[in-house]
């Protein structure tokens, strides 16, 4: 029997939907890594990402580790966890995201309220196909202050100014880094072999800590 390595990204968005629906289908997936979903005032996308977008996303966040270890910043990687606040109405499920200004705050912490809590500070979003809903405002109410996005050829890095993101050449959670050096790594993860690239990761960001 053939086995398909690489299933195309599937998307859909319905409208209409009640908290308590959404809710539902969250609490029906909890232990899943699959699908994924976003919510925003009754509006529902139900994402299941391709092995594509899963290589990219975990790239960025490898690269997101090293960095930080490099520097010498503690952060916390929590994944693809679900951020919902029914007093937004809204909700996300990032490809990744981090607490790294406010990792300490953050420290021992084994269950995250977004009501209380803060939003994460870095979140990774993967973006190689359209999508009919539009992810940034609903990151901008939760008050996220930057987004790592690919595009499939390209990292843009967006900072939160007020209510809204703006494009920035340089990331907020790591001073000295800029949106071309994430690129140019994530482009490199494409043909070297994973240790090759570690190893020149981990050179450029030494760099970036003793300059």
């Amino acid at each position: 029997m053939a086995t398909v390595l690489s299933l195309p990204e599937q998307r859909v968005i319905l409208r209409g939907v009640s908290w308590g629906t959404y809710e539902n289908l969250l609490s029906d997936h909890v232990d899943a890594s699959a699908p994924r979903f976003t919510f925003d005032q009754g509006v529902l996308e139900i994402m299941s990402p391709s092995s594509e977008r899963e290589e990219y996303n975990r790239a960025l966040a490898l690269l997101v580790e090293v960095l930080a270890e490099e520097l010498h910043m503690d952060i916390r990687n929590l994944g693809s966890t679900t951020f919902k606040r029914e007093d937004l109405q809204r909700g996300f499920e990032a490809d990744s995201s981090f607490y790294i200004q406010t990792a300490e705050r953050m420290s021992g912490r084994s269950h995250v309220d977004p009501a209380v809590d803060p939003p994460p500070d870095l979140v990774i979003e993967v973006d190689i196909t359209s999508t009919a809903l539009s992810k940034l405002p609903v990151y901008a109410h939760f008050g996220v202050l930057e987004i790592w996005r690919y595009d499939g050829k390209r990292v843009e890095i967006f900072k939160l100014t007020g209510r809204e993101y703006v494009k920035s050449e340089a990331s907020a959670a790591f001073p000295g880094v800029y949106d071309v050096d994430v690129s140019h790594f994530l482009e490199q993860a494409k043909f070297l072999k994973r240790t090759a690239w570690l190893g020149t990761l981990r050179s450029w960001a030494r760099e970036k800590c003793n300059g």
